[in-house]
């Protein structure tokens, strides 16, 4: 087999799971697809590992030995990140990453406003204006 099939196929795979970290919102979504660009990187550390001890006639196999490395580390990270997954999805209500993002920055919407909170420092700017204004018409 040629080298250049598991090649594309390792570039498939870790497009897909890019687009994944990228595109989703869900923290669990998100896990799933870093698990699936560990496995095209996987792919092609055993893919060149079998195409160099061809080329070179050395049995070291170094790229698969690093290839069970990773997947060792891959289940302590998938196992780490569920659990910090389910902790927050406990307390926050949501796995949302978007949602939890702007609760940890400190821009949860005031509904009274009619801001969506991203401009917390003009609206008490804006805020103090009126209250001036109030007090010098009172």
């Amino acid at each position: 087999m040629h080298l250049a099939y598991p090649a594309v196929l390792s570039a498939l795979l870790f497009c897909t799971g890019l687009y994944g970290v990228l595109a989703r919102r869900n923290a669990i979504l998100v896990l799933m697809s870093v698990e699936l660009m560990l496995n095209a990187v996987n792919l092609n550390l055993v893919a060149f590992d079998v195409w160099l001890s061809r080329a070179a006639e050395e049995t070291l196999h170094s790229g698969q030995a690093l290839t069970l490395f990773t997947i060792a580390i891959a289940a302590a990270e998938i196992g780490i990140g569920l659990a910090i997954v389910l902790a927050v999805h406990r307390n926050r209500g949501t796995a949302d990453i978007d949602k939890l993002r702007d609760t940890a920055e400190g821009h949860e919407s005031h509904p009274a406003d009619g801001l969506d909170g991203s401009d917390s420092d003009a609206r008490t700017a804006e805020q103090a204006d009126r209250a001036g204004k109030a007090e010098a018409t009172a």
